[in-house]
This record gives structure tokens, C-alpha cells and sequence, in this order.
């Protein structure tokens, strides 16, 4: 059933394989200031983000993510792409992201916002892997409610 490593680097391409075995931001944090968990009930994917903000910005975010490749390697592409960056900027990638992960056709300038998360392009091809693809950003969407929630903001 589980397709195998060159399969996967022949579809999703040395970034997505990079992510997947060598997760980033993967230590879990003791004292953040937003938390969340995202469940994939169809598969057992799992995902536990962290988050550290500083004057509104991540300073640090801790990301575990259990189960299928797709979800492993967008958990670690997520923590990277949202480390440094404010809540509206999370925002609006997450957003893009999701516009892309929805078969939208995204202008070469998002294309490049996106960075790195444009290799989950081919996730497209396996709309049964789309919900992997945005397991991550489920739970990161949590977090920042949370956080909103807790802040009065």
C-alpha cells in the first residue's frame, strides 16, 4: 500500500524527501504561548504544534508530526515558513497555501511566496493526500485562535 522513498522523491522531489528525514523544528517546547493538535481520523495522521511569539512574531515553534510522509515533510516545511513571521502573515500563506492545495491557479508572485511549500504542488496529483498536505495548517490555524483567544486579541 505505502509507496516507496524513490517514488516519492520522483513525485514530490528532493525537498519534500529532504523534510520528511530530516524534520525541522521538531523538538517539542515546555512553555509556549499557543499549543494545538490535529487529528487525521481517515488515517492516523498526527500533528502537535508549539508556538513561542515574541512582540507578535514566532520566535520559535516546535512541530511533531506522526504518520505518512506528505503530512511529515508539510509539518517541517510549515515550522520553517512561518518561523520569524506575525500572525497576518501566517495568515495570509496559510491561505495561499490552502488556495493551492485547492487546484487554484496562483500568480508567479504567490508562487514565490509560497517558497519552499510550492514542492507540496504535487500532492495535487493524489487528491486522497490533499488532507495530509493540510493537516499541519489546520493545527496551526488552531493555534493562533487559541492564542487570539487567550490574548484578548
Amino acid at each position: 500500500m505505502g509507496m516507496e522513498l524513490s517514488e516519492l522523491d520522483d513525485l514530490y522531489g528532493s525537498t519534500v524527501l529532504e523534510h520528511c528525514r530530516h524534520p525541522r523544528n521538531h523538538d517539542d517546547l515546555q512553555s509556549p504561548d499557543a499549543t494545538a493538535r490535529a487529528v487525521n481520523r481517515f488515517c492516523g495522521d498526527e500533528v502537535d504544534l508549539q508556538i513561542v511569539l515574541d512582540n507578535g512574531q514566532v520566535s520559535q515553534i516546535g512541530a511533531q508530526a506522526k504518520g505518512c510522509s506528505i503530512n511529515q515533510a508539510t509539518t517541517s516545511l510549515l515550522s520553517e515558513a512561518v518561523n520569524g513571521r506575525d500572525l497576518a502573515e501566517i495568515e495570509a500563506r496559510s491561505a495561499l497555501f490552502r488556495r493551492m492545495m485547492g487546484g487554484e491557479a496562483l500568480s508567479a508572485a504567490e508562487i514565490e511566496e509560497l517558497g519552499a511549500l510550492r514542492a507540496l504542488a504535487g500532492v495535487l496529483q493524489f487528491p486522497v493526500r490533499i488532507k495530509c498536505a493540510l493537516l499541519s495548517w489546520t493545527a496551526l490555524e488552531d493555534a493562533v485562535k487559541d492564542y487570539l483567544r487567550g490574548s484578548g486579541g
